[in-house]
């Protein structure tokens, strides 16, 4: 990088997350995984204990419009999973590289990408949630209840999207430890709250499902704050301090990488979750009392598929790392490893 993009202060150049460039391979891989299959579990976990609540409370129109709106989130969260795993993967390298201001450099990029998309998603998905959910024919007495439920979600995008892109940066610097923990803190703050605003616990105000929706929002919002503070409090080889600020622009070469690394990735997801949209439409032509069951057993299928996701996470962050370091013996290594598992 030339000189004059470099930082005048003289920020902390050490690497903060695990060296996943040494030691035994598949016990570092398993090890690595447990704390990302655990933040996974917890994630839908908590979707899971939000559908309970909405099921008991406001019966199979709440069940099924809760049904819909997800599987529109994780089409929205597909868009930028590719940036996710971008991150991840340029973070990885150049802290194999040995290079922690590359990986800022990185960070800094794709947080930029990450708060254009989310501001997008957010605006046009908040104005156009009734014709989606129209496209999807979602039944005429869920509908309305999706509608009221999306909007407040997508207030919730941006800390949404963002929370995600720094646990996968994370990641990529070797920690799987820290977004476990800041995951878990969202997630049993979405669940305590949910009966208390859909019901109007207290001194709460009773919202119904926009209150299962208003659940999520603070969550977030409060997870992402949490993690933040946590970032830089610990210093964390994330962190962006003075003049690396200016790192959060749309610099060409490294917006171009980002790109390359995770168009197949974010498109991969696209077609996943395009797939579930397509069958959900399929399945609201029988009624509510259909899409209801169908959406709780999509619950059930989400846990399925961790453990193989959380592997694969695994995977891609020790082999970021070592691609960084040229160990490309153990880049192979590793992808057997990640198989075997």
């Amino acid at each position: 990088m030339p000189e004059s993009e470099s930082p005048t202060r003289a920020p902390a150049r050490r690497h903060t997350g695990a060296d996943l460039t040494k030691g035994p391979i598949l016990p570092a891989l398993i090890l690595f995984a447990v704390p990302t299959l655990i933040s996974s579990v917890l994630q839908s976990l908590n979707g899971s204990i939000n559908a309970i609540w909405i099921g008991r409370f406001l019966g199979e129109a709440g069940l099924t419009a809760t049904s819909n709106a997800n599987l529109v989130m994780f089409l929205l969260l597909g868009t930028v999973f590719g940036f996710g795993m971008s991150a991840t993967i340029l973070v990885g390298q150049s802290i194999g590289r040995g290079n922690v201001d590359d990986a800022r450099r990185a960070v800094g990029v794709t947080a930029f990408w990450f708060a254009t998309v989310s501001i997008l998603v957010a605006t046009v998905g908040y104005v156009f949630t009734p014709q989606m959910l129209k496209l999807m024919d979602t039944p005429g007495p869920a509908a309305s209840l999706a509608i009221t439920y999306l909007r407040v979600i997508f207030l919730a995008i941006p800390a949404m999207f963002f929370l995600n892109f720094l646990m996968m940066a994370l990641r990529g610097s070797g920690d799987s430890v820290t977004p476990m923990i800041f995951m878990g803190i969202a997630a049993l703050m979405d669940v305590g709250l949910n009966p208390v605003l859909i019901l109007g616990l207290g001194p709460a105000p009773q919202m119904g499902i926009a209150g299962s929706a208003m659940a999520t929002l603070i969550a977030q919002y409060t997870g992402l704050g949490l993690m933040l503070v946590y970032i830089y409090w610990k210093d964390l080889s994330i962190r962006l301090r003075g003049a690396e600020w200016k790192y959060v622009r749309p610099a060409k070469a490294l917006s171009a990488s980002i790109l390359i690394k995770g168009l197949p990735m974010g498109l991969q997801m696209l077609v996943v979750s395009g797939s579930a949209i397509l069958m959900i439409s399929f399945v609201n032509k029988y009624g509510i009392t259909t899409s209801a069951a169908y959406g709780v057993s999509a619950q059930l299928w989400n846990y399925i598929q961790m453990p193989a996701m959380a592997l694969g996470a695994a995977t891609s962050a020790m082999a970021a790392q070592n691609i960084g370091a040229g160990n490309w013996q153990r880049v192979g290594a590793i992808t057997r490893s990640g198989i075997f598992a």
